[in-house]
């Protein structure tokens, strides 16, 4: 297996796995005889979706039990989740685990002297000053510790968690795409934090930025983890100059096979003129029967000898171009070349008029023709209950919303989409139940979701699986749509699968209107016209 980078393999390793495995309870394996040791600093985890990031973070948490093997942690661990929406009852100073505590302090301060509040409080007395701090690190010095989470957006709920991980001054610290949600100023102060953190870091991440301020990438494909120093922009570097030279030795394999080929076949050419002679002379007899029996065994020992030889030659040159071409990355594209979801020039796609959505957001507008929008926004300014209420999920407190067109959405949470307990087949069928079982399942390879992929259940798919599914599900639905709208659809994607979906969404010709906090991503979609929620009001603004 790849040795870790020497700082990470010294003797303060902090996290080791050793021989891990894991089995989902229907039988799908994810890690098997799995090595990992992660030393003091910040670790960046890649992969393709599906390569079993979460679920390795989920087992160094403890959230999940191993089905072979050990995990062995130092110190105490903090993990933050994908998904762990907190309770919109709970008060700041619940969700960040300081309440008891507070409520001890301050029954002290107010001349209670009882010693369950000392035991409370313990040698934490600043914790209402380090709690402050931690929420003005963030971004959150507004954000009083009394106020409900029902009060805050999905964003603040994220960062609020982060606080409360580092209120609780773990050693190890466990990140899973912590900057799914946040908009570009709540990003910028978890990309700070990361990188003033001096402990044990482990980040599961797509987003670049964040991964720029990693000490070292871990790899995790085909099982193993393979190491490269620096950050991910190193990592880029080092990966590339890794596939040209794989690409090279494919070829050089490549030209092998192909000689080889020539030179089997050249010894077949040449033992069958050796039999024609042998059996000429043996017809006309020009030497003694005994000699020419000789002759015969003697030319067909040699003539095996050589076949076999060159057949060798063959198997291995085969060997190493399968080898080679292994090291190259696969790069399949999911293809949305669907018929019937072009939208002429002029055609009226969306009308708002007098539009206020339940949370007072404002907008008139027009749609017309396959416009491609971006609707940007800070964290709680409206942006997803004016795309739920465009699409008629939330009635308007005024004004109307028309879609003129048949229309799909796609929300952050894609379990309004999936059904865990059905297939991917299954799932798609759902929304298109006239059509037949081989007509989804031939449509489905354009997904990436080919023969037994196609069966798995929703429930066991990793977080890019899940989104291929709910986008095959969405735009693999009939009538097929004419208007998309995506909420944050890079959530949860690796690299290589929003490079898919560029692709994707370039192939669509329909109107599209996409939410994102990922400027990367949609300056590559090729946008027409960008729109922004401030202050309670839809505008043009200028492109990100």
């Amino acid at each position: 297996m790849p040795k870790p980078p020497a700082s990470s393999a010294s003797a303060a390793t902090s996290i080791v796995c050793t021989g891990l495995g894991f089995t989902w309870p229907d039988g799908t394996p994810v890690l098997t005889d799995f090595q990992l040791a992660v030393g003091p600093g910040r670790t960046g985890l890649i992969g393709l979706n599906g390569s079993g990031k979460s679920t390795l973070l989920q087992l160094i948490a403890g959230e999940l039990a191993p089905t072979a093997g050990s995990v062995r942690t130092v110190g105490e661990v903090g993990y933050l989740p994908q998904h762990a929406p907190l309770d919109t009852h709970l008060r700041v100073d619940q969700a960040l685990g300081i309440a008891e505590t507070r409520a001890a302090l301050h029954a002290i301060e107010a001349g209670d002297a009882g010693e369950a509040h000392f035991d409370a409080v313990g040698d934490d007395w600043d914790v209402e000053e380090r709690a402050h701090a931690t929420l003005d690190l963030l971004g959150l010095s507004g954000i009083g510790l009394d106020r409900t989470i029902g009060e805050v957006s999905g964003g603040e709920s994220v960062l609020l968690r982060l606080a409360a991980l580092l209120l609780g001054r773990p050693d190890v610290l466990l990140l899973d795409e912590p900057t799914n949600n946040l908009d570009h100023a709540a990003r910028r102060r978890l990309h700070d934090a990361v990188a003033a953190w001096s402990g044990v870091l482990l980040v599961v991440s797509h987003d670049r930025e964040l991964l720029d301020r990693v000490d070292r990438i871990a790899d995790l494909r085909g099982g193993e983890v393979h190491w490269y120093g620096g950050n991910f922009t190193a990592y880029e570097a080092a990966l590339a100059a890794e596939q040209e030279a794989a690409e090279r030795m494919v070829r050089v394999a490549e030209a092998d096979v192909a000689r080889q080929k020539r030179e089997l076949a050249d010894a077949h050419v040449k033992l069958a003129r050796r039999v024609r002679y042998g059996n000429k002379m043996y017809a006309q007899k020009r030497e003694p029967k005994i000699v020419m029996n000789a002759r015969k065994r003697e030319a067909q020992v040699s003539a095996g000898k050589h076949r076999i030889m060159h057949t060798e030659r063959l198997k291995e040159a085969r060997e190493r171009l399968d080898e080679a071409a292994e090291a190259v990355r696969d790069d399949d594209e999911i293809r949305i070349d669907l018929p019937h979801t072009a939208v002429p020039p002029g055609r009226g796609v969306l009308t708002l008029r007098g539009l206020r959505t339940r949370y007072g957001t404002r907008a008139d507008l027009e749609i017309r023709g396959p416009e491609r929008i971006a609707l940007t926004g800070r964290n709680g300014s409206g942006k997803t209950t004016l795309l739920r209420t465009l699409t008629g999920e939330l009635p308007p407190d005024e004004g109307t919303a028309e879609v003129h067109v048949p229309h799909r959405f796609l929300p952050q949470r894609l379990d309004e989409v999936l059904d865990n307990d059905l297939t991917v087949v299954e799932n798609v069928a759902r929304y298109a139940p006239d059509a037949t079982n081989n007509r989804i399942r031939a449509r489905l390879a354009r997904f990436l979701f080919k023969g037994a992929r196609a069966d798995q259940r929703a429930g066991t798919l990793s977080g890019g699986e899940r989104f291929r599914a709910s986008l095959a599900a969405l735009m693999l639905a009939e009538p097929a749509p004419q208007l998309l709208l995506l909420d944050e659809p890079t959530n949860n994607l690796d690299m290589s699968s929003v490079r898919r979906l560029v692709t994707a969404l370039h192939s669509y010709e329909g109107a599209l209107l996409v939410v994102s906090h990922d400027p990367r991503f949609l300056h590559e979609l090729s946008l027409t016209r960008w729109l922004t929620v401030e202050s309670g009001q839809l505008t043009d603004t200028e492109p990100l």
